[in-house]
């Protein structure tokens, strides 16, 4: 479970020892920042950064980024990537790159996800990223994707229950995955296992962005909100995914873990918090019916009306409601009590990933990407945006 800490750097204080002390204290250091992870995730909507150090089986956050850049905007109607979205990420990179290099990171994983699978040009643009940043991504599928958000929000779940059904609503798509917490409760080691029981999963071709897309909004908003909710039944439906566990949740054996920028917003609202607070928010129990209530509220607003609220901004205003329908109607059908809010997912999945994995020491080559200039100090800081 990550460190809570704000972001900030670790420096040795100085130190006036003999010669051969100093010799030690820099053998030592050099051994910490080893232990220096990254893990950056390049989505339809965001550009998100963590980088940790390990400390024994857990580890701290020591910086974080994340950049709204829109990167699969329009691509269901085009299928590429638009000019303008991958010069917005490329800058975006760049400033991830410096700040891995700034945090001498030498373990990293950098994935990307719905949007580079889908465009044709996906391929083509990650290269261009590799060119001018330094970074190479890999193109994970839907099943890791999963899974990997399932390992960073394990210790989340309610062992008390049977089955907890980990949403990750992003911006292209969304990840169900239905974890068997029996077998975790056989095997107490089972919270660090690279590969979680995950006994059903599916991918819905629907997320923030593609579903606002499909359903653009309108003023009759109940009207909009309901077609938005009968859109995302059928695609459930169509993935053939609507009966899997079901019974255990009408039998109360089953809970929600929201993981996305949808479910921390809505608690955060729920909470009336003045600004988004990450301490306030991940690991909280919100009931569903709380949820709901909150998600219908937004979809009834306006665009302006909800850009006021302060943990949604101008930048979610538009794509909020998308990711109300989808949580209404996972609520409807596979009914719990309560929800379990996490700040949490993919990237801390890597992380855990990368400290288990024994990944060779790497070495960020010098890019163009040096020359630029990192941007002011607490501009684009993640504070748990939508997916």
């Amino acid at each position: 479970m990550p460190d809570q800490n704000p972001s900030g750097s670790d420096q040795a204080s100085a130190n006036s020892a003999a010669p051969r002390r100093r010799s030690r204290k820099r053998g030592s250091n050099r051994g910490k920042r080893s232990n220096t992870f990254a893990a950056l995730d390049l989505g339809t909507n965001n550009c998100r950064l963590l980088i940790a150090r390990q400390t024994g089986d857990t580890f701290k956050i020591i910086d974080s980024y994340s950049k709204v850049v829109r990167l699969g905007q329009g691509l269901a109607a085009t299928g590429r990537l638009s000019d303008e979205a991958m010069e917005a990420t490329i800058e975006a990179v760049r400033v991830c790159s410096r700040k891995m290099k700034a945090k001498q990171v030498k373990r990293w994983r950098c994935v990307a996800t719905e949007a580079c699978r889908k465009a044709s040009n996906g391929e083509e643009f990650l290269q261009r990223v590799k060119d001018t940043s330094g970074i190479t991504f890999d193109i994970i599928s839907a099943r890791v994707e999963a899974r990997l958000a399932v390992m960073g929000c394990l210790n989340l779940i309610d062992p008390t229950k049977d089955v907890a059904l980990v949403v990750d609503i992003g911006g292209g798509s969304t990840e169900l995955s239905w974890v068997d917490i029996r077998k975790l409760r056989e095997d107490e080691s089972a919270h660090r296992v690279h590969r979680p029981p995950i006994a059903a999963w599916a991918s819905l071709p629907i997320g923030v962005v593609t579903l606002s897309e499909q359903v653009p909004e309108r003023e009759d908003r109940e009207a909009w909100y309901a077609e938005m909710k009968d859109f995302v039944r059928q695609t459930i439906k169509e993935e053939g995914c609507e009966t899997r566990f079901t019974k255990a949740f009408e039998n109360g054996k089953g809970h929600l873990i929201g993981t996305s920028g949808t479910i921390t917003s809505l608690a955060g609202i729920h909470l009336k918090l003045p600004f988004y607070q990450r301490n306030k928010v991940d690991g909280l129990w919100l009931r569903s019916i709380d949820a709901v209530a909150v998600a219908r509220k937004m979809a009834a607003l306006s665009p302006a009306e909800r850009a006021k609220e302060p943990c949604i901004g101008e930048d979610r205003a538009t794509l909020l409601v998308a990711g109300c329908a989808i949580t209404d109607v996972l609520c409807e059908m596979w009914p719990s009590k309560m929800i379990r809010v996490a700040d949490r997912g993919l990237r801390e999945g890597m992380l855990i990933g990368l400290m288990n994995a024994g990944q060779k020491v790497q070495q960020l080559a010098p890019t163009e990407a040096d020359d630029i200039v990192i941007e002011a100090a607490g501009e684009g800081v993640d504070h748990g945006e939508t997916a």
